[in-house]
This record gives C-alpha cells, structure tokens and sequence, in this order.
C-alpha cells in the first residue's frame, strides 16, 4: 500500500468517516424524506449539537428497537448479554466496536446496551 493511500485511510479512520457515512445513508433510506440533502444537513447539524451537548444525535431506532433487538440476543431472558454478542450486535448495526470498555468477563445488561447503542 502506498503511503498516501495509508494516510488517508488513517485519516478515514481517525475522523470515523465511514461510520459516519455509513449512518448518515442508513438514516435516509429508513426515513425516506422529499428533500434528501436538506434531512442530511438537518442530520449533521444535529451530530454537531449533540457533540455539543446541546442536543440529541439524530436516532434510526428508538427504545422500542433496542429493547426487542436486546431480547433476540437475550435469548434465555437472564437480563443481559456477553461483550461477544454485544460487539457482533454493533458490527451487524454497522456501528464501530473499536472503543468498548468492556472486558470479557463483564455482562451487558438492557440499559448500559440501550444507552451506548
């Protein structure tokens, strides 16, 4: 690999592009809106306030989802799930599990996976 193309990749991945791009694509399709690049502008201003603080990130799913995605990998009802199941559940949503905290000997229980996914 040329040392031009590592560094943009490096760049990609430092800045978390591709998740980025990767979110902002899942939440038009789901949404569908008339004015696509006006939902899309509307979605960044949004990350950047939740950055902020000042506001909330723009959600595809709401708890509703995450609860019944949280029961499909709690399939024995114990009220949590493995760091296994929980990076795999972010990988499938196309989010990033790079900056988990989580050991493996931890369990994820429904509000710790609600509040970080």
């Amino acid at each position: 690999m040329a040392a031009g193309e590592r560094q943009c990749r490096d760049y990609l991945q430092r800045h978390r592009i591709p998740e980025l791009l990767h979110r902002l694509g899942a939440l038009l399709l789901y949404h569908r809106p008339e004015s696509p690049r006006e939902f899309l502008i509307q979605a960044l201003e949004r990350v950047k306030a939740g950055k902020r603080a000042e506001g909330e990130y723009p959600y595809l799913m709401d708890e509703a989802n995450l609860s019944a995605m949280f029961e499909l990998l709690d399939v024995v009802g114990q009220g949590h799930i493995t760091p296994a199941q929980y990076r795999e559940a972010l990988k499938t949503l196309g989010l990033s599990a790079e900056d988990l905290q989580h050991g493996d000997n931890v369990n994820i229980t429904l509000d710790v996976f609600k509040e970080e996914v």
